[in-house]
């Protein structure tokens, strides 16, 4: 088959080399100087390197902080939660790596699928704007600022969050070794406005780059559509954002491994997704539950327990050990 791929993130990059035996070439909007992956680069280092070495890479050249524990700051009090493999990694340097050999074109703005009139099939791996997909109703979209820094004054030296009232979003702190970092922060509402340019001027901090980028939080199950003719969605354009961390690197690359198990058959692609994916649906509601300021631990109770169930049993893939003590304390933020 003869498949675009538009979009160059971490599921654009890993996706097309994961289509051996066919014709692929990829399509970035943004000039090559220009591109650049975001997010602050945190993610289970155990899980991420079997699906690294698929693409013929050792995840660990990567690999910048190997973390010991994540401090959780929420309002009243604080816990430290023991980490099982989470690490900050040098993730543009990995798609940049994963890119090499393959046919992009640079500074193309793709807007619809009748552009590949060529192609048997069009994968829109464009994230956040979705562009070859119907817009998802009722999308939430988090707005995110976030700073590389360098700092002697960095006041962790391990991982750090605190959530935002009603877990509307959170602050977060990934350290990348050498006395730099990733400081950012996501609120619905844009409540951290002031708080990094606070937090750079006390700490005296260089400012190595800035991004800023909304992510989306509704899951696979309220993005549906995920096809458009021959035009299929693959990663966050189809919510694979875990709603409670934000965190879609790991899920958009096994959303990667569905869609290539799938090729051909979107309706089996479709239907995979929706039941891989399911427990983003529980977490979602439990989320909007308390973005919306209708939580109750009663009646939420069977979804807090669920999510921690299904974290509790995917320390590897989350790369943090849970305790329902801990979420309990969360709930209340």
């Amino acid at each position: 088959m003869k498949i675009a791929v538009v979009g160059a993130g971490v599921a654009g990059s890993y996706l097309i080399n994961r289509l051996d035996g066919h014709e692929v070439e990829c399509f970035e909007q943004r000039q090559q100087e220009k591109w650049y992956t975001v997010c602050a680069w945190g993610t289970s280092r155990p899980y991420i390197s079997s699906m690294v070495k698929k693409v013929g890479l050792n995840f660990d050249d990567y690999v910048l902080h190997t973390g010991d524990k994540m401090i959780v700051d929420y309002g009243t009090g604080s816990f430290e939660a023991p980490l099982k493999g989470l690490v900050t990694y040098d993730k543009h340097r990995l798609c940049e790596d994963m890119l090499k050999g393959h046919k992009i074109h640079w500074g193309t703005q793709v807007r619809s699928v009748d552009a590949f009139g060529d192609f048997d099939m069009v994968v829109d791996a464009t994230g956040m704007p979705r562009s070859l997909l119907p817009k998802v109703k009722d999308d939430i979209l988090v707005p995110c600022l976030e700073y590389q820094v360098r700092s002697s004054k960095l006041p962790w030296d391990d991982f750090y969050i605190r959530p935002y009232r009603g877990m509307r979003g959170y602050f977060w702190f990934f350290p990348l070794g050498d006395g730099t970092a990733h400081v950012g922060a996501g609120e619905l509402n844009g409540a951290y406005r002031g708080e990094l340019e606070a937090f750079l001027k006390k700490y005296d901090c260089e400012v190595i780059r800035k991004i800023g980028r909304p992510v989306r939080i509704v899951p696979p199950a309220y993005c549906q559509p995920f096809t458009n003719g021959k035009a299929v969605g693959v990663g966050e354009s189809i919510g694979t954002v875990y709603p409670m961390l934000g965190e879609g690197i790991i899920p958009s690359m096994q959303c990667v491994e569905t869609l290539v198990q799938n090729l051909g058959d979107t309706e089996r692609y479709s239907e995979e997704i929706l039941k891989q994916y399911d427990i983003y649906a529980k977490v979602f509601r439990f989320v909007k539950s308390k973005i919306d300021g209708n939580f109750s631990l009663v009646r939420n109770f069977p979804e807090l327990f669920a999510i921690y169930m299904h974290m509790r049993s995917n320390t590897e893939r989350y790369g943090l050990e849970t305790h329902l003590s801990d979420m309990i304390k969360l709930s209340h933020v």
